[in-house]
């Protein structure tokens, strides 16, 4: 495809749910140059295998996967969409294409370039610290530091056997690097109204089982709110600088 020589750049964010959507990740890389394209996958959370189709990957120069509530580990409620976005991804990384995938995103970039997806030992709803991979906070693999980071998951991915491990902690790998690839299992985008969507999804009783209430989460929010914009942006930051550019 041949393109204008002044166009922007454009992203594909893929957000699998209307409460998926890019948030800071998205302000950041706007910020930068690129054109944001919000590509919602599923409309309706009691409709997950009604999904829009995607658009060409050809129209883009970056694809950015979101988080989902769905799992890969149950991929018959999503078998409509699930298997093109895995295509999708092995195509986007096969031409250089650049991909940031959070949470869902990740592990989905783990998944459809050789590595796996499974069942976390706990889930982890709120704030974690990570560290580097042989257990130190010194930097010298995790370019983004230490956090806290926000986390909201119930899976984890075990990375391509080629990535490089950033950071981890005692539940699950939380940054890769595969070429220009990076996957992370935490979210780096959220902002008080985007967790404060996240709960439109979670009922009281599923909040309760995991030991959460909504005003807890969301005064959390409020605490780390302007030190976790800095530390998105600066991953943005990172991730064209030094992985996109690579």
């Amino acid at each position: 495809m041949v393109q204008p020589v002044n166009r922007p750049k454009r992203a594909l964010v893929l957000a699998h749910e209307p409460q998926g959507t890019s948030a800071l990740v998205g302000e950041r890389l706007a910020q930068r140059g690129y054109d944001v394209h919000e590509h919602v996958v599923t409309a309706d959370l009691d409709r997950p295998n009604d999904a829009a189709p995607f658009p060409d990957l050809a129209d883009y120069d970056m694809l950015v996967p979101m988080g989902s509530v769905r799992s890969l580990t149950n991929t018959g409620e999503i078998d409509t969409w699930i298997f093109d976005e895995l295509n999708m991804v092995r195509a986007a990384h096969a031409r250089g294409t650049p991909m940031l995938g959070v949470c869902f995103g990740g592990q989905l970039l783990a998944a459809a370039l050789g590595g796996s997806v499974e069942q976390a030992p706990e889930p982890e709803i709120g704030w974690y610290e990570i560290r580097e991979p042989d257990g130190s906070f010194n930097g010298a693999h995790n370019p983004l530091g230490p956090g806290p980071w926000f986390q909201w998951h119930h899976d984890r991915f075990t990375p391509p056997p080629e990535a490089a491990v950033l950071a981890v902690n005692e539940n699950a790998v939380q940054l890769f690097r595969l070429g220009r690839c990076v996957g992370t299992q935490f979210h780096p985008e959220v902002t008080y109204d985007h967790v404060e969507s996240f709960l439109t999804g979670a009922d009281d009783e599923y909040l309760a089982e995991h030991g959460l209430n909504r005003q807890t989460l969301l005064e959390g929010i409020r605490h780390h709110e302007d030190r976790n914009a800095r530390q998105c942006f600066a991953l943005v930051d990172w991730f064209l600088d030094e992985v996109a550019r690579s």
